[in-house]
């Protein structure tokens, strides 16, 4: 059996913006490992800590923003311990990002293929314009735009063709690990649709691993193998997606919360039940389990008492609810 090559691996990590009510944690002691050839996407409300933690795995945190605890590593490197140079090399040749309004993520006063050549020409020096022109053109095809296309300028093309431009300059290195922070949420759901098939389609070819970023909770369980679920800078729960379309099966309450306010068109009687309540304050995180103000399942102990991880069959869950779960499967 082909043994499975880790991409990325979060160990610990945690990551604080220091604000003057003091470190704010936005990132709690997550860890992750994602194989290649795999898609692993990332839901959470706005404000779970999706986004900070995508841009600590690429190294783009902001001035207030500091890892606070952890590894983080892409193919087997730590990617603080690398010097500027060695991570702008290795930034984009093995890992990317499609960043959240990716469609405004183009440069305006550049065309589509001088964007393109600044990828290819900055990372390899010994590569001729003509030759990137032709990688260029390679790569429209790829997301299906006519290479014409790379005299455009990113106004001159459509929502749906810049968001698959700037796909196909992620993937222009072809790096091992693509981060895509809500690459669809500006798009119709028409577009949206073409877009995610193409990301399959492109990604079974190149075999990269995708972390996908979102809040939509039905389009990360139908694109991705396996879903980590964020809450107030927690995974509360990491599980294979197939487990989430099956309603036999036990999730993290925030989870089922998240499940029961997709509306099901198919579904003779469709009842949609909202989460009460409002996501935590950072500065001011209630004590023990952060989601217990919010749970229909609360007691005495969550306000209290972190829960620790129980692993559940296929799913790995934050919860006192599992609890005994995980206690039989330690005695066995």
């Amino acid at each position: 059996m082909e043994e499975k090559i880790p991409v990325l691996e979060l160990e610990n990590v945690s990551v604080g913006y220091d604000s003057q009510a003091g470190m704010v944690q936005a990132v709690n002691d997550v860890s992750l490992t994602i194989y290649e050839n795999s898609i692993v996407g990332l839901i959470g409300e706005s404000g779970s800590g999706k986004s900070t933690l995508g841009n600590a795995i690429m190294h783009l945190l902001k001035n207030n923003a500091v890892i606070t605890n952890g590894e983080i590593k892409v193919m087997g490197k730590n990617i603080y311990s690398m010097g500027r140079e060695e991570l702008r090399r290795f930034r984009w040749s093995q890992m990317s990002m499609v960043f959240q309004s990716a469609m405004n993520a183009l440069n305006p006063v550049l065309t589509i293929e001088e964007q393109f050549l600044d990828v290819f020409l900055s990372h390899n020096k010994n590569m001729s314009k003509k030759e990137a022109r032709v990688k260029a053109a390679e790569l429209m095809k790829i997301v299906s735009i006519d290479p014409a296309h790379l005299k455009s300028y990113p106004h001159e093309l459509s929502g749906g063709m810049r968001q698959r431009v700037v796909i196909a300059i992620a993937i222009a290195l072809d790096p091992k690990l693509v981060i895509m922070d809500e690459p669809t949420t500006a798009l119709d759901v028409v577009v949206q649709r073409s877009i995610l098939d193409k990301i399959k389609e492109i990604q079974k070819v190149k075999k990269f691993a995708i972390l996908f970023i979102s809040h939509d909770f039905s389009l990360v369980s139908e694109l991705a193998s396996r879903v980590a679920i964020m809450y107030a800078g927690r995974f509360v729960e990491i599980t294979d997606s197939q487990s989430l379309s099956q309603s036999e099966q036990k999730h993290h309450p925030y989870t089922e919360g998240l499940m029961k306010a997709i509306p099901h068109l198919t579904a003779d009687d469709v009842t949609i039940e909202g989460i009460p309540g409002n996501p935590p304050d950072l500065v001011e995180l209630p004590s023990g389990c952060a989601y217990h103000p919010r749970c229909p399942y609360v007691h005495d102990r969550c306000m209290t008492e972190r829960p620790a991880i129980s692993k559940v069959v296929n799913r790995e869950i934050e919860c006192h609810l599992y609890e005994v779960v995980r206690k039989e499967v330690q005695k066995s």
